[in-house]
């Protein structure tokens, strides 16, 4: 239907331009073939010679982000007296069990909230070289995703013990190469992300004593899929795919006595206290974006 209405455009416009020129020749006045020149029209916005996907651009995107599935999580141990926490009677104090998310309470039975699922916001900015049909780019953006990702403990107490992880800010440095279909273009993104995570614990444990290690900064890598589409001289828009992947691995929450008796599984044949760490250490999820670009 566009390519219609735009041959249709162009039809009239040429008519438009030739009604001077047969209303001249129908007048009676004599032209010299030799003498007479034809006038190009004006290139169009359109026209996939005038290169739609050339030079610099800003924009951004706002997207819907899903997290892999990680139901399988759990918490790992780390302690003098081994990798298991045990009771005074040598039993598993964590026997219980995990979840893939965050705890609603002290024991298994009260579940747990499904990791969150969220919107994405980022600014972008960038610059394509078009030859011929194929495109290349470079660009970098930022923002955030709302996302957040959590594993529970349940120990015999009873008590649960959650780590969550959520987006602080992102970074994303990427090259994109593609094919101009006229003013339509498909093109495959990837490069690097450099991100900022929040890591919290919390516990319904009130008698021990923990200390975490913040929060911080990881390298990992995006890669994607995208269409975008010029609408007139300077603006486009686009829906993109985009994956993002970080290893996460640093976090640590220490457990001590705290108020708790010598006899505490934390602190049992360990009394430097009891080390806990994600079983999962890669944060990754998935990113559908809308995206829009003026360009210069």
């Amino acid at each position: 239907m566009r390519f219609t209405k735009l041959t249709l455009a162009a039809g009239a416009a040429l008519v438009a331009f030739a009604s001077p020129a047969l209303a001249q020749d129908n007048s009676g006045t004599a032209t010299d073939p030799q003498t007479t020149t034809t006038a190009e029209a004006p290139p169009s916005d359109w026209d996939p010679t005038q290169k739609p996907f050339q030079g610099l651009y800003v924009g951004g995107s706002v997207s819907y982000d899903v997290q892999a599935n990680d139901y399988a999580s759990g918490i790992l141990f780390n302690r003098a007296g081994g990798t298991t926490v045990t009771t005074a009677a040598g039993d598993n104090a964590f026997s219980p069990g995990f979840c893939g998310g965050a705890a609603r309470g002290a024991t298994p039975d009260s579940g747990c909230r499904n990791d969150r699922d969220d919107i994405g916001y980022y600014g972008r900015v960038g610059f394509d070289v078009q030859s011929g049909a194929l495109v290349f780019g470079a660009l970098a953006e930022f923002g955030k995703s709302e996302i957040t990702d959590s594993v529970s403990a349940f120990s015999t107490t009873p008590a649960s013990y959650t780590i969550t992880r959520r987006v602080d800010w992102e970074l994303g440095l990427r090259g994109r190469v593609g094919y101009a279909a006229r003013t339509t273009l498909f093109y495959a993104t990837g490069g690097a992300g450099y991100i900022r995570l929040q890591n919290r614990f919390s516990t319904t444990n009130t008698a021990n004593a923990f200390v975490t290690n913040g929060s911080g900064e990881k390298w990992g890598y995006q890669t994607g899929l995208g269409i975008e589409q010029k609408l007139g001289k300077h603006f486009s828009v686009g829906l993109e795919y985009l994956y993002h992947n970080y290893e996460d691995n640093n976090y640590r929450v220490v457990a001590t006595q705290g108020t708790a008796p010598a006899t505490n599984p934390f602190v049992l044949n360990s009394p430097g206290g009891t080390i806990f760490r994600r079983s999962d250490p890669t944060f990754d999820w998935h990113s559908i974006r809308f995206t829009a670009a003026f360009r210069f």
